[in-house]
């Protein structure tokens, strides 16, 4: 009861706070292990419709909305709004993003050199190409963990149901 209490109140309550939604989003971008893989997913996400919107010629500063969404977490659709905002008043994209701290310095590093270069849409897909492997490596190495693990609870929930069963059976063939 207690349990579904909680439940009840965590779901009203994110459907009603952006405020909570984006620290829940905070919390899990810093979580120990799912963290890492959110937040490549997150780079990946960006990195690659960024680099679409970009090629498909539609200005930056107009498609940085589109790319904020993409993100998939609130904490990463603030940072490329603040990004929005800093290129807007000129600024380069290399100096927007280095300037949030959301961002990698190796990616930073690849945007500028394809800001430099006037080939940013490559240097993009080669960043969410590498993130998206960073991602499938993260979620092979997890389930590679998660997997034994499920197995061995279930072993031990299927013994302990077989000794439930059996005990009682054990128990009266003892007495007689």
């Amino acid at each position: 009861m207690f349990i579904a209490a909680i439940a009840i109140t965590f779901n009203i309550t994110y459907k009603r706070s952006e405020k909570f939604k984006f620290a829940l989003d905070r919390i899990i971008i810093k979580a120990p292990v799912i963290g890492p893989i959110m937040k490549k997913s997150a780079l990946a996400r960006f990195s690659r419709t960024l680099s679409i919107i970009f090629a498909a010629g539609v200005p930056l500063v107009d498609g940085m909305d589109t790319v904020g969404a993409a993100t998939g977490n609130r904490v990463y659709q603030k940072g490329v709004s603040d990004v929005k905002a800093s290129i807007s008043t000129g600024r380069s994209l290399e100096s927007s993003m280095a300037e949030t701290k959301l961002f990698p310095n190796m990616m930073i590093q690849m945007v500028a050199g394809g800001e430099e270069s006037g080939e940013l849409e490559i240097m993009l897909d080669k960043v969410a190409d590498f993130f998206e492997r960073e991602v499938d490596d993260a979620v092979d190495a997890l389930a590679s963990i998660i997997e034994p693990l499920m197995i061995v609870m279930l072993g031990i929930i299927i013994g302990t149901m077989i000794l439930a069963m059996y005990m009682p059976i054990f128990k009266m063939a003892s007495v007689f």
